[in-house]
Parts: C-alpha cells; structure tokens; sequence
C-alpha cells in the first residue's frame, strides 16, 4: 500500500529553512553523517518523489543540476518526481520529472500510480506538506531535527495538527539530530484515501 511521507530536516523551533533558503544551519551541524545512514534504506522504499518549486529551485542551484544532470539519478535514481508549480520551470536533462499544478487532490491518482505501490517521498517544502496533510493523503512525518535554531525561515508545516491526529511511533539520536517518526491520523473520521 502506497504511504506518503514527509521526511525533513528541522531546526529545533520548526524552520526549513531562512527566509533566503539557505541550509548552512543543516550543513554546518556535527554529525549529519550518522543522521544519514538510514537514508538509503528509506530511499529503497520510495518510489515516487513530490517537491514545491522552491525545492525543486534549490536542488537545481546547490547540486550544479543543469550542469551536472546526471547528479540526480546518483541522488534519487529513475524515480518520477512530481513538482507542483504555478510556472514552468526548466527540467533536470534525463531526469523523469513532471511539473504539476492545481491542488494535490487533483494529482493524487497520477501520483499513486507512478509510486507502483511503493512510498511517496515528499521531500519538501512544509507548506507542500501541509496540503497533502489537509487533503488527508499524508500519513507519516520523519523529522531529522538539528541542534539550531533561526528565529524566523520556512516554517516546517505551516498548519496545526494536534496530538489527536499526531502519534509518535519512534525517537532516537543520530549524531546531534534527534530523529522523530510521526503518524499522522485522517482529520476526517473513516477517510483513508491511501
């Protein structure tokens, strides 16, 4: 059965990223390495990628994409990558992304169908998230949180969830980041579109 999972890193007051989306917060904090090592088996069960524009934006810039295009399958393989935008943006070459737009609901059933059965990663932005969240799609939440905080940024998910909603399955240390799973329960009683 299809899952989707919001899988992040966060500062400790629930910022993404600064108002300029910079991650040096991200890469400057010890450990990242050990924070990392489930990743790859995470990544295994993922079979679709979803992002917002300005993720999609900020991988292109920091990983030299347009470039070096051939990065992106050493970073996420053949997977299909669903991005919602408003505007067209130029593609990764080689890279099988898709450039959406409307709500998530709409592309819901093109996303379940390209994931084959396996998971839906999304790997950012938060308000992205919180959309999925909304329509009652989202069902699990995997924070990587850093030992920094910025005051003010991109929020992690600029919505309320509260705890009937939210259950914690796991918590653990990983090098400085402590790491929290998260289910997420249907706002709506008896809705289980996955």
């Amino acid at each position: 059965m299809t899952r989707v999972i919001f899988h992040t890193a966060t500062t400790v007051d629930g910022f993404l990223a600064t108002e300029e989306d910079s991650l040096d917060w991200l890469f400057a904090t010890p450990g990242s390495a050990e924070a990392e090592v489930a990743f790859g088996s995470f990544l295994d069960g993922v079979g679709v990628l979803v992002m917002g524009s300005s993720t999609y934006e900020w991988l292109v810039r920091n990983e030299n994409l347009h470039d070096e295009p051939e990065r992106w399958q050493q970073l996420y393989g053949r997977r299909p990558s669903f991005v919602f935008s408003s505007r067209p943006r130029e593609l990764v070459h080689g890279a099988d992304i898709r450039m959406v737009a409307g709500s998530v609901d709409e592309q819901w059933d093109e996303i379940r169908k390209a994931a084959e059965n396996a998971d839906v990663w999304i790997v950012g932005g938060g308000d992205l998230a919180g959309q999925f969240a909304d329509a009652d799609l989202l069902d699990e939440i995997r924070l990587s949180i850093a030992p920094a905080t910025l005051g003010s940024g991109k929020p992690l998910m600029p919505r309320v969830l509260g705890p009937e909603r939210l259950t914690l399955l796991d918590a653990k240390r990983a090098g400085q980041f402590a790491e929290l799973v998260y289910a997420l329960r249907p706002a709506s009683p008896g809705n289980s579109p996955s």
